[in-house]
């Protein structure tokens, strides 16, 4: 394993959507096989609406797309796929913004530091051991353990920087 990747870039221009959905769903379902783990039409219907923008999406939206298919939706079900999906390292919430992300790498699991454009919404995913490294490092000097870690770093993105100018 890279120990610095970036994992889910910004995506761009020329960025294939579909073939990204059509991936990500395809990964989750041999992810699920492999564990012996179910992968139910609303696990993989809540999974394609986190990754149909690339963009952080609340519980809220999630249940209210999939009202309008079936109007017998409910928070607790919406929120038991996510808490699934997340569980299996499939998304990420992204705790600043109470949304979620669905993970550019789930085969490995992975501690990721996320960039967060406050304009578009957009996210990428990092993987940076020396991130990780730097901050165990300086939990340790102060005496402190970490259990979990998020990295949530808010700015501007590359697109509407430009878009500014």
């Amino acid at each position: 394993m890279n120990k610095n990747k970036l994992i889910s870039p910004f995506r761009s221009a020329s960025h294939h959507h579909q073939e990204c959905l059509q991936s990500a769903i395809a990964a989750a379902k041999k992810h699920c096989d492999n564990s012996g783990l179910r992968l139910t039409p609303i696990r993989q219907r809540v999974l394609e609406l986190v990754w149909q923008n690339h963009e952080p999406v609340k519980a809220y939206d999630i249940l209210d797309k999939l009202k309008q298919a079936k109007s017998s939706s409910a928070p607790p079900t919406v929120y038991r796929a996510l808490d699934f999906l997340q569980d299996e390292g499939l998304v990420h919430k992204i705790e600043s913004l109470n949304a979620y992300v669905g993970c550019g790498n789930p085969k490995e699991m992975h501690k990721s530091q996320f960039f967060i454009c406050h304009d578009c919404g957009a996210v990428a995913e990092l993987d940076d051991k020396d991130i990780r490294d730097l901050l165990q490092k300086k939990a340790q000097r102060f005496g402190f353990k970490i259990d979990d870690e998020m990295v949530e770093i808010k700015g501007r993105c590359q697109a509407c920087r430009q878009a500014e100018k």
